[in-house]
């Protein structure tokens, strides 16, 4: 992996997704920081250096809704894109409208993941 690949955190509270994201990633060239809940993630930020963040929507205690306004108020730079396996009405443009930079649902289709995180840290 180059030194200057982006760096991507991975928040999700299923490890399965974790370790499948992470490992995709990684053969993709990136970086990978992982999380299994909105809490660490967000303990961990201030001393992150991340370029992206990959957010699940649906977790326990603090929803990626949640995160993402806490994300917006305080690394307003920072690119989220969120995932989530409950795609429902109307939760796209809530996300997109709370300033996500992409919203894909699970599964996520690699080409299309790689495309959103290219477009995200631009």
């Amino acid at each position: 992996m180059l030194s200057d690949s982006p760096l991507i955190a991975v928040v999700d509270d299923d490890d399965a997704i974790r370790k499948a994201l992470s490992r995709l990633l990684r053969a993709c060239g990136f970086g990978v920081e992982c999380f299994a809940s909105g809490q660490a993630f967000l303990a961990a930020l201030p001393s992150a250096q991340l370029d992206c963040v990959l957010l699940d929507l649906q977790m326990p205690e603090m929803d990626g809704l949640e995160v993402l306004v806490w994300v917006r108020d305080r690394a307003p730079d920072l690119p989220v894109i969120i995932i989530t396996a409950h795609d429902e009405p109307g939760t796209r443009a809530n996300c997109l409208a709370g300033g996500a930079s992409a919203y894909l649902p699970k599964p996520i289709d690699e080409a299309v993941l790689q495309q959103a995180i290219a477009d995200a840290v631009r």
